[in-house]
């Protein structure tokens, strides 16, 4: 996973300068069908008729990883999710926030289709950040 231009800033502000920094304090996974970028959101599966909703993450850091602890398991698709997910994004709440409140983002190894009756999980340790 990247890190966003804003919470490489962040970081940088926290570690080098004396300035006041706001720290996440809750974790969230979204889903997206187009790639976020380190300065934009991705587009986010739709809500609407899908069962989607972002799912709170917890991690576990190890020297320069933090991994999470956890499974992370999406609801059932009440409905097609329309287009393949394709990343995802790290955010600081369950819902709304613009490209500034992005912590990370991480393209799929692979694409995946979402049906009606699909579940999307992601396996503990699976979603990796890095800082070289």
């Amino acid at each position: 996973m990247s890190l966003s231009d804003s919470f490489e800033t962040h970081t940088l502000k926290y570690l080098l300068t004396s300035d006041s920094v706001t720290r996440p304090t809750s974790w969230y996974v979204a889903l997206c069908t187009t790639d976020p970028t380190d300065s934009a959101l991705g587009t986010e599966v739709s809500t609407s008729g899908t069962a989607y909703a972002r799912q709170s993450v917890t991690f576990t850091v190890s020297g320069n990883n933090a991994s999470n602890s956890a499974a992370i398991e999406f609801p059932e698709a009440t409905a097609s999710y329309g287009s393949d997910v394709v990343a995802v994004m790290i955010m600081p709440a369950a819902t709304g926030g613009t490209a500034s409140d992005m912590i990370a983002h991480a393209q799929l190894t692979t694409d995946k289709a979402i049906a009606s009756g699909d579940i999307f999980r992601i396996p503990a340790g699976d979603l990796d950040i890095n800082i070289d």
